[in-house]
């Protein structure tokens, strides 16, 4: 007897016990006795009496037409709304848009915008191992096959004395990623939209969902896109600084005019950050700097700051204090620096080779302050 009664208490605990589960959390508290309730008569006054007025205050409005009527009791959702993160430099939403969309300015030139984005979604694709249904490069439209997802959910059916009311519930969407660009290209919106769904659950299969649902779901795949093009776009920056910490080699050589300059063994992203800092180790003050044209205009201190002070001094000094311009360009996978005095006169070769040997040491040296 004393067996069966602990049997019994137990079973009452763990029923009525515990955290709140993730249905309590998304359904409405409190009492449903309002879906009982029946519309009352009008008031009615006899035909010999004046009828007296009502306030209109709190008359409830006509269901619109494109509300849900099944949406009531414990079918409302209350949870927050999905909001889209726009996590990438240069992102944002735009106000009151009820697609799951975010837009993208154009930030790195070292890429159009347009490809960085599909180039994006591809990579956040194959990481999650799902293949492309289908690419209309001409409508900037993508389709995916199913992204699957194994979950146990909260069986609504379950009875209160089951020891477990978790069922496995396997969940198939499929999404559209479309993208619109602005003629003049630095300006993209990527919108997703959910195209299929199936839930499975045990025998029972859902192939549709409310709008709300839908919502949730088309934002949450936008925002996992968002994240990966900033976990990306973290990634190539890490890339880039230890290239650009990393030594490059140099030669003489001549611009594609044919003008004697130093061409450095490195891509134009990595080396013009690197010229800032080699600059500053000889001595040059950068004054202004135009990166699109490649142009520095820098002056020469001479300054003595440890060893490196008389990288350009000595009984003959190479360069005289004052104002020299430097011009960098890209060529091919190589880049080409190009020294030149206040009057944009470039160096001859013998100029050049004076500074050469002092460029190319610091332009070598691993691990130079950033």
């Amino acid at each position: 007897m004393n067996k069966s009664l602990a049997l019994v208490s137990s079973l009452v605990v763990m029923a009525v016990s515990g955290c709140s589960s993730q249905l309590d959390n998304q359904t409405a508290s409190g009492s449903y006795d309002y879906l009982d309730a029946e519309q009352s008569d009008t008031f009615r006054t006899p035909e010999e009496l004046d009828k007296p007025e009502f306030s209109r205050d709190y008359e409830l409005p006509e269901l619109s037409s494109e509300a849900n009527p099944n949406l009531v009791g414990k079918k409302i959702p209350v949870t927050s709304p999905a909001l889209v993160h726009p996590l990438v430099k240069g992102s944002h939403v735009e106000e009151g848009t009820r697609q799951a969309s975010v837009i993208f300015d154009q930030v790195d030139d070292s890429i159009p915008l347009e490809q960085a984005i599909w180039q994006t979604l591809r990579s956040f694709l194959e990481k999650h191992e799902v293949p492309v249904a289908s690419f209309d490069q001409q409508q900037n439209r993508l389709v995916t096959e199913y992204f699957v997802a194994s979950e146990e959910i909260e069986d609504e059916d379950s009875p209160w004395y089951a020891l477990s009311d978790d069922i496995n519930a396997d969940r198939k969407r499929k999404f559209a990623f479309t993208m619109q660009v602005k003629p003049h290209g630095r300006t993209a919106s990527l919108t997703a939209s959910l195209v299929d769904f199936k839930e499975e659950r045990g025998d029972e299969v859902k192939d549709a969902i409310n709008d709300y649902e839908q919502r949730r779901e088309e934002v949450a795949i936008l925002n996992q896109v968002i994240a990966h093009y900033e976990y990306q776009i973290q990634l190539d920056n890490t890339r880039r600084l230890a290239e650009i910490r990393q030594g490059l080699q140099t030669e003489l050589g001549t611009t594609a005019q044919d003008t004697p300059a130093i061409i450095v063994d490195g891509q134009y992203n990595v080396v013009w950050p690197r010229m800032l800092l080699v600059l500053r180790k000889l001595g040059f003050d950068v004054k202004d700097l135009d990166k699109s044209n490649g142009l520095l205009f820098v002056t020469y201190n001479g300054e003595d700051e440890g060893w490196w002070g008389n990288l350009f001094s000595g009984d003959d000094e190479l360069l005289e204090q004052g104002d020299y311009r430097l011009q960098v360009a890209p060529q091919n996978e190589r880049t080409t620096v190009l020294f030149m005095d206040d009057e944009s006169q470039p160096f001859d070769s013998q100029q050049l080779s004076e500074v050469y040997e002092s460029f190319s040491k610091v332009m070598s040296q691993d691990d130079l302050d950033i």
